[in-house]
């Protein structure tokens, strides 16, 4: 672990276990079957306009074994549903932290699904896998000048640890092998290809840059390819 100035630490807490389904050449196994376990109506109430009820759906037999969450909105129109998958973060979906983007993308893909009609999956990776704690303490790593990926790599954990197996076996679970894709990240699209879902097209989330996020966006766009047009935001 490199070290970092003031820091007594020697490495992150153990970031949960991810599925080893895919092979070192990227190609992956199907995943297996899981079921819907059950299925509740919600009404949400995001911050602007009218409220938008949501049928809630939780499952049997999800390979990490994690509480995931399908929300099934509005009505799909022509048999393909637009699709969010979208990684728990406490610190903006619920607190509304503006060093990331991920509450006003939350927000948007509500608003958006219920338009177009689909899923959002609310998986909980929290810090792209490697847990609050961890995230929280990687914080502090860039509140000394590493950026998001570095953080996690001086904590002894992988840059993005989040695996896509448990959301190809949700869209399964629910009759979903087609899918429009609500995503500005290719590596999402590219392991649920490799789980079996064939991705129509993806439709990019919106820029939602701040005076706090903007150094963790750059970083996604620059290391990790992620479709942010931040220049849109200029």
């Amino acid at each position: 672990m490199p070290h970092i100035p003031g820091d007594t630490r020697t490495t992150g807490l153990r970031a949960p276990s991810v599925p080893a389904l895919r092979h070192r050449d990227g190609a992956g196994d199907p995943p297996p079957r899981a079921e819907v376990r059950q299925s509740v109506r919600i009404p949400l109430y995001p911050a602007t306009g009218d409220p938008i009820t949501a049928r809630v759906m939780t499952f049997h037999g999800l390979v990490d074994g994690r509480e995931h969450l399908a929300l099934r909105l509005g009505t799909v129109q022509d048999g393909v549903p637009l699709v969010r998958v979208h990684s728990e973060c406490l610190t903006g979906d619920v607190f509304g932290s503006a060093r990331c983007d991920c509450g006003p993308q939350l927000r948007e893909a509500l608003r958006m699904i219920d338009t177009a009609g689909g899923l959002l999956l609310y998986l909980r990776q929290e810090g792209r896998g490697i847990g609050l704690y961890n995230k929280l303490d990687a914080y502090g790593l860039q509140d000394r000048g590493l950026d998001t990926y570095e953080a996690n790599r001086a904590l002894g954990l992988g840059e993005d640890m989040r695996d896509y197996a448990a959301a190809a076996q949700m869209l399964l679970a629910l009759g979903h092998e087609e899918i429009d894709l609500l995503t500005n990240n290719p590596n999402k699209c590219e392991q649920l290809r490799r789980y079996g879902i064939r991705v129509r097209r993806t439709v990019a989330t919106g820029v939602f840059v701040n005076p706090h996020n903007t150094g963790y966006l750059t970083a996604k766009v620059a290391r990790t390819s992620h479709t942010i047009r931040l220049e849109e935001s200029a």
